[in-house]
């Protein structure tokens, strides 16, 4: 996998530096160096790239608002020589910051960091096209189909997936991994024990989720979350 960069800083140096790091690092290209954000706003909507290194102190616009109207694609590495400033930029779903003077160390860090994230982001969107996954249990690997899936249930360090043929596979798995892997709103963690595959709830009662027989509890944290899903779904 190949991630394209694009650069942003008012100090043309910072941009040959980082320039520089990019094309030493096999798994990333360069699109485009700029001084001025505003410059570079028409050619990041034209093309966008995957990675973009954004000073946040500019003269025209600051890198903390440019980021907030980038195409949503595009993931952002806040470059800064305030270390003040990064707990603003992590507010920004960013995948990090590189304080200034970035060391190679330091911009290879952050690069694999990005490379993961893609990758595994490729890799979930693969699962959605494809509409189902593997799953590993008792030394297999056991296809289970998204549409097939009731529920899933959370027990310490594995996850009970409840199929609507009556099966449960048992794996290996954090409750968040899996959670971070399945489409959403489709399914939606509706406790810290549960994920709920809402299309195949046959009715909720009271704040309880229920298949059939089995009746699962929405937790006070999720209250919020389930019940914008069950407004979009319900005629008045």
């Amino acid at each position: 996998m190949t991630l394209k960069c694009a650069i942003i800083d008012d100090e043309p140096l910072a941009v040959e530096l980082l320039s520089g790091y990019v094309r030493r690092t096999p798994f990333l290209s360069l699109n485009g160096g700029y001084t001025s954000a505003v410059s570079a706003i028409k050619a990041l909507r034209e093309q966008p790239v995957d990675v973009l290194f954004l000073d946040i102190q500019m003269p025209e616009i600051s890198g903390l608002e440019f980021a907030k109207i980038l195409p949503k694609d595009t993931r952002v590495v806040f470059t800064t020589a305030f270390s003040e400033y990064a707990l603003e930029g992590y507010e920004l779903d960013t995948l990090g910051y590189l304080l200034k003077p970035i060391s190679y160390e330091a911009f290879i860090k952050v690069a694999n960091k990005a490379l993961d994230w893609f990758t595994r982001i490729e890799k979930i969107d693969c699962y959605h096209a494809n509409r189902f996954m593997f799953i590993k249990s008792d030394y297999k690997l056991i296809r289970v189909n998204f549409d097939d899936i009731l529920y899933i249930e959370g027990l310490k360090d594995y996850i009970r997936i409840y199929l609507q043929n009556g099966e449960k596979i048992m794996s290996l798995m954090n409750m968040k991994t899996l959670e971070d892997f399945l489409p959403r709103p489709e399914f939606m963690r509706i406790h810290r024990s549960f994920i709920a595959h809402v299309s195949k709830v046959d009715v909720i009662d009271r704040m309880r989720f229920v298949y059939g027989d089995t009746h699962i509890p929405v937790s006070d944290s999720y209250k919020d979350a389930v019940n914008d899903i069950i407004d979009k779904f319900t005629l008045t």
